[in-house]
C-alpha cells in the first residue's frame, strides 16, 4: 500500500523532530485512539480533551508516530514514538499546507448554511466516476476538521473535495487560503447562527469569504434563487473572481433546472449544466437536493470532469445517517418509513424535511408524523421562527406533531389540536409517547438541531421496531 507522507517529509512540513524509531512510511492520520489503525500518525489535539492524555494508548494501539507539543515531552518514555512540534493543531496547518503544495488536483471547496454536506457528498460520488477523488469525511468543516481533511489527502488523486463551516465571521478565511479551491460553492445562505449574526447580509458576508482563497482564474458556483445571491455576487467580484456560475431556475442561470419531478424516494432531473442538456436521476428525495445538483455538476463541468458519469453516478445518491437516511420499522401487522433527520436543524433545513415528509408515501391507513426539536442558535426571533413551521407542517399535510424543548412550545401551541401528538420539555420525556404512536403504514420524521438530542428517539424506534436501512430494504413507506 502506498504512504499517505514519509517520516522526514512530515518531519519537514512541520519543523518537527523526530524522537525514537518511527516507521519511515505513514499509512494515515488519526486523531482517536478508537478508530486508529496500525502505521498511522497520532495527533494529540487538545479540544475538549487533551489530545496528549491519549498518546500512550495510540502507540499501543500501533500508531506508528504521536505528534506532541514540544513543551510536554516529558510525559512520555524516553524511547517513546514522538514528532516534536511547538503546537499540535500548527502542525496539522503546517502539514495541510505541504498536502496542498503537492497536489495536482483539481479542488472543489462547499460552504452554506445548508446541504454543505449533502453536496460534499454527492460531489464525492460523481467525481469518483471519473477518478479517483478525497473527500472531508463526516462533518469535518472546523478550524481542526478542514486541515485534518487536507492532511489526510493523497498526493496522487484526480479531485478533491472539502467542506467549510462557520459558527462566527472570519472562520472560513483561513480555512480556505488552507485549501484554495478551484471551484467554490456556497449552497445558501439562511438565517441559521443568528444569535452571533444578527441578520442573514452578515451571514452571508461570512460565507462569502470562501471566495478570498480561490486560486486565480478559479470558479465561484452561487445559488441564483436565494435572496442573498447579489451580495454573494457582488463579495466574489470584489474578491477578484471573473466567473461566477449560477445554479438554480432562475432564466440567468449557467446551471439551470429545466424541469423537475419529485417522487417519494427519487427525484427525476432535466437541467441544462453550462451549456450541456443534461437528463439525470437522484437517488435521494427532495427538491434541496435537486437544486443542489445543480452547483454539483457545474462544479463536475468546471473541474473538466465528465459530465455524463457525474450525472449517471447520482443515481446512487443516499441520504446519509441524521440527514434523510430511510429506515423501515416494523410495527405489529406492517411497516412503517423513519426518516432521520436528527442530525441539525435550522428553518430552513427544517422546511426541507417538513416537505420531504410531505412527499412521503403512506399505507392506507398511515399517517405522517413529525417529531420535531429546539433550532438552537436563532436569536431574538427564535419563537417566531419555531412558531412559523406550523404553516410548513400544514402545506405538507402533516398529520400529528410531537415536539420538545422550550422553543418548539411557541409551534406546539400555534398547533390545531387535532394535528397535536404531544409535547415535553425535552427530548427524552418525548420519547416513549413516540414510540407507543407508531402504527403501520405511519412515515415518521425526525429533526432537531443537535443540541436538542433528538439521535436517542431515532435509536430508540429503530430498536423497538427492529429496523432495516429503507434503500437496503427497497422500501418506501
Amino acid at each position: 500500500m502506498t504512504a499517505l507522507w514519509t517520516l522526514a517529509d512530515m518531519a519537514k512540513a512541520m519543523r518537527a523532530d523526530i524522537v525514537g524509531a518511527p516507521d519511515a512510511d505513514i499509512a494515515g492520520i488519526s486523531i482517536d485512539t478508537r478508530t486508529i489503525e496500525k502505521g498511522e500518525a497520532f495527533f494529540a489535539l487538545t479540544d475538549v480533551r487533551d489530545g496528549h492524555d491519549f498518546v500512550e494508548a495510540a502507540l499501543n494501539a500501533g500508531a506508528s508516530v504521536a505528534v506532541v507539543a514540544r513543551n510536554k515531552r516529558d510525559r512520555f518514555a524516553a524511547d517513546a514514538r514522538l514528532l516534536l512540534v511547538d503546537d499540535v493543531l500548527d502542525g496539522l496547518r503546517d502539514l495541510a499546507r505541504a498536502s496542498r503544495a503537492r497536489l495536482n488536483a483539481k479542488v472543489i471547496a462547499v460552504t452554506g448554511s445548508v446541504g454543505k454536506t449533502g453536496t460534499k457528498e454527492a460531489l464525492r460520488l460523481a467525481l469518483s466516476a471519473d477518478g479517483e477523488t478525497h473527500a472531508s469525511v463526516a462533518s469535518y468543516n472546523n478550524h481542526w476538521g478542514v486541515p485534518l481533511s487536507l492532511a489526510r489527502c493523497p498526493a496522487d488523486v484526480k479531485y478533491a473535495v472539502f467542506e467549510i463551516g462557520m459558527n462566527h465571521a472570519g472562520e472560513i478565511t483561513p480555512l480556505t487560503k488552507l485549501v484554495r479551491p478551484h471551484v467554490a460553492i456556497v449552497t445558501t445562505v439562511e438565517p441559521v447562527h443568528l444569535e452571533y449574526f444578527g441578520s442573514v447580509e452578515k451571514i452571508a458576508d461570512a460565507k462569502a469569504e470562501i471566495f478570498l482563497g480561490l486560486e486565480p482564474d478559479g470558479a465561484a458556483v452561487i445559488n441564483r434563487d436565494n435572496s442573498q445571491y447579489e451580495r454573494l455576487a457582488a463579495a466574489a467580484t470584489a474578491a477578484g473572481v471573473k466567473n461566477i456560475v449560477r445554479f438554480g431556475e432562475h432564466e440567468s442561470c449557467e446551471a439551470r433546472l429545466i424541469r423537475f419531478v419529485l417522487r417519494a424516494d427519487t427525484s427525476c432531473v432535466h437541467a441544462d449544466i453550462l451549456g450541456h442538456e443534461a437528463h439525470y436521476k437522484l437517488g435521494a428525495p427532495g427538491k434541496h437536493l435537486v437544486r443542489n445538483s445543480l452547483a454539483v455538476l457545474a462544479a463536475v463541468s468546471l473541474a473538466g470532469a465528465d459530465l455524463a458519469l457525474a450525472a449517471l453516478a447520482l443515481g446512487k445518491l443516499r441520504a446519509p445517517v441524521g440527514r434523510g437516511a430511510r429506515i423501515v420499522l416494523h410495527p405489529s401487522g406492517g411497516s412503517a418509513l423513519l426518516i432521520d433527520e436528527s442530525y441539525n436543524a435550522n428553518p430552513a433545513s427544517m422546511a426541507a424535511a417538513i416537505a420531504l415528509l410531505g412527499q412521503a408515501e403512506t399505507g392506507a391507513r398511515g399517517r405522517r408524523i413529525a417529531v420535531l426539536g429546539d433550532m438552537l442558535e436563532l436569536g431574538g426571533d427564535a419563537e417566531n421562527l419555531h412558531r412559523a413551521l406550523a404553516a410548513e407542517l400544514a402545506a405538507a399535510k402533516v398529520d400529528l406533531v410531537f415536539c420538545s424543548g422550550p422553543l418548539m412550545h411557541s409551534l406546539f401551541q400555534a398547533l390545531p389540536s387535532g394535528r397535536r401528538g404531544g409535547y415535553a420539555g425535552v427530548a427524552a420525556e418525548l420519547e416513549p409517547a413516540v414510540i407507543d404512536a407508531i402504527r403501520p403504514g405511519d412515515a415518521v420524521m425526525v429533526k432537531g438541531s443537535f443540541g436538542s438530542k433528538m439521535a436517542p428517539i431515532v435509536k430508540a424506534l429503530e430498536k423497538v421496531y427492529a429496523g432495516t436501512p429503507a434503500a437496503e430494504a427497497d422500501a418506501g413507506g
